[in-house]
């Protein structure tokens, strides 16, 4: 019996345990350091955007006073959308104190979530509803077309324009291209890059898929679609070139026509490791000690 109680017991401390264990809140993500006014942890900007962001939103701050600044993560790794972004609006003070003067343009790309948090002081001129607007029109659609530094750019300068009072809402917002678009578009690449991958493989038949390839990426639009044209081009062409090469010479040949070729697209699109962060910075850019309230506006593309 008294072997059995020591059992009992610990069977019980070991569920309470596991208990107060699973109902631990998870946690929280970390609030990134303001590196600058654009900060891309998820490296989807190029650098010229940012630099160009990075210079109206210094310019704005000079005139007024008023610090907007961007933050683009990769994930919310489960974290509620308002939470994280009013931690992070609170914990880097933009603004003035006392005049709460701050703006966030915060993006999650995985979870494809947007959220504009505003500052007391300015939430009577970028309001609830102007905010959501911004979002809608102007942030979305670029979005939804595969286009990020589009969409973070048309969203920052509405941003700006609202709070100076010269910012129009389109009539008719700005609209995705259609699949069919896309796809006549993405055929024309393909082709294109195939007529000329041939022309140059009568003289190399390793160089013309490469050509062929690269030029139906860049003829392509957006990123993922220009990756697709390339590869298709890439592969047509080298088979088309072996098939013509082999039956010229009326033999056939061994080997595929991409030995000791390595043609590799990871580092393709706005996805390349040497965006963003490096380019955020802005001299000591740090907040001026404003408080946040929750205004502003979500939206998902």
């Amino acid at each position: 019996m008294r072997m059995m109680g020591r059992v009992g017991w610990g069977l019980l401390v070991g569920w309470l345990w596991l208990t107060g264990v699973a109902s631990l809140p998870a946690v929280a993500l970390d609030v990134p350091p303001l590196s600058g006014r654009i900060v891309d942890q998820a490296h989807v900007l190029p650098p010229a955007v940012v630099e160009r962001l990075t210079a109206d939103l210094a310019a704005h701050e000079a005139n007024t006073s008023n610090q907007v600044a961007v933050l683009i993560i990769s994930s919310l790794e489960g974290e509620p959308l308002f939470d994280f972004s009013h931690r992070v609006a609170t914990a880097w003070k933009l603004g003035r104190k006392g005049s709460d003067n701050g703006v966030l343009l915060l993006v999650s790309i995985k979870d494809r979530h947007i959220r504009l948090e505003v500052g007391y002081g300015l939430e009577g001129m970028l309001t609830d509803a102007r905010s959501a607007q911004i979002i809608r029109n102007e942030i979305v659609p670029r979005f939804r077309a595969g286009d990020v530094p589009a969409g973070v750019t048309a969203g920052v300068q509405a941003i700006l324009r609202t709070i100076e009072g010269t910012y129009r809402a389109p009539e008719h917002p700005a609209a995705a291209p259609s699949s069919s678009d896309t796809f006549a578009n993405v055929a024309f690449a393909v082709i294109l890059g195939i007529v000329v991958g041939l022309f140059f493989s009568r003289a190399n038949r390793v160089v013309g898929p490469v050509v062929g390839g690269g030029l139906s990426f860049l003829a392509a639009p957006w990123v993922i679609p220009a990756l697709i044209a390339g590869a298709v081009s890439l592969v047509l062409v080298g088979l088309l070139s072996g098939l013509g090469q082999g039956a010229g010479s009326g033999r056939r040949r061994n080997g595929s026509p991409f030995d000791g070729t390595w043609f590799s697209t990871q580092q393709g699109g706005w996805g390349g490791g040497g965006f963003g962060g490096s380019f955020g910075g802005s001299g000591g850019f740090s907040g001026g000690g404003g408080d946040f309230g929750g205004g502003g506006a979500s939206g998902d593309w």
